[in-house]
């Protein structure tokens, strides 16, 4: 306690003295201290630097919202591709990484399953199963953010390796390839996503094919994509429409999906639906007929 008590005394001493000999810095010398600055973040709303306060400039930027609303009406079913979206409807991930989950991220390894089925039909419909498990529930009023020109992202799981490129800025095209060497399958696709604004809602149209390739067997399935609608009125919401296709010309099995969706207003009809079959090419013959939902 002596030495600690000690050495308070002689520290507080020391100040004493300091304070006593040098004189205090004026207030104009004084080195003011370095405060962050804070970019706001990207917004709908104009903004407004005239006075009359917080109640102006609120009413101000509302209206300038629906002002850039209604902007989009003058170019109606134009495409969006170059619509920048404000930052905070942005997800925290990037479009590259959502197109590889759809490959990398599974609770059953469907593409393995398909290259290890014995026979043709049962490898075709382990591929129409992964064509259907790769729809995902994208989330309203969220927009992945844009990659870069040459943005990269890699995921290994297991023996899967799945490597994706930003390999076009306008028009946004996205490429992937994936390789599981221990099975003996490759997957190769680039995705074009053009979306349109048609007044209730948006349409994104996926330009593009996916390519599975199973080595072992001399086989590919070619297939394609559905449309991705965001409806805003009536009734916001988010569903999958239109139609794809799964086909095989070493085999001349193929197989033709519909995704129906509550209509143009949302009111009607059930989401979530499929209907489909499979044939074979060679003869026309319908093998299977699909009816369910995409996400069960």
């Amino acid at each position: 306690m002596s030495l600690e008590l000690c050495s308070s005394m002689g520290l507080l001493g020391f100040f004493q003295q300091a304070t006593d000999h040098d004189p205090a810095p004026a207030a104009e010398d004084r080195p003011r201290p370095r405060m962050p600055v804070l970019t706001p973040p990207l917004q709908l709303e104009a903004s407004d630097s005239s006075p009359g306060g917080d109640d102006a400039k609120s009413a101000t930027s509302r209206i300038g919202g629906i002002g850039r609303y209604l902007d989009l009406f003058k170019g109606m079913g134009a495409d969006l591709s170059r619509f920048q979206v404000p930052v905070h409807l942005n997800f925290p991930k990037s479009q590259l990484q959502l197109y590889g989950e759809m490959v990398y991220c599974f609770t059953q390894d469907i593409l393995s399953q398909c290259a290890d089925a014995a026979t043709p039909m049962d490898r075709f419909l382990h591929a129409l199963r992964w064509h259907i498990s790769a729809t995902r529930q994208p989330h309203f009023g969220k927009a992945p953010y844009n990659p870069i020109l040459g943005e990269t992202h890699h995921a290994s799981v297991g023996d899967l390796n799945v490597l994706l490129e930003q390999v076009s800025h306008h028009p946004p095209v996205s490429a992937l390839y994936a390789t599981n060497e221990k099975k003996g399958f490759q997957l190769r696709f680039w995705h074009h996503a053009s979306p349109r604004f048609y007044g209730s809602g948006v349409d994104i149209t996926i330009h593009g094919r996916r390519l599975l390739k199973l080595e072992r067997h001399g086989e590919s399935y070619e297939m394609t994509s559905p449309k991705l609608g965001f409806r805003f009125l009536p009734v916001p919401g988010t569903d999958w429409s239109g139609s794809t296709t799964v086909s095989c010309a070493e085999t001349g099995l193929k197989a033709t999906i519909v995704y129906k969706n509550k209509g143009f207003f949302g009111l009607h009809g059930s989401s979530r639906r499929i209907g489909g079959k499979v044939w074979d090419t060679n003869t026309g013959n319908t093998l299977y007929e699909i009816h369910g939902n995409w996400d069960q």
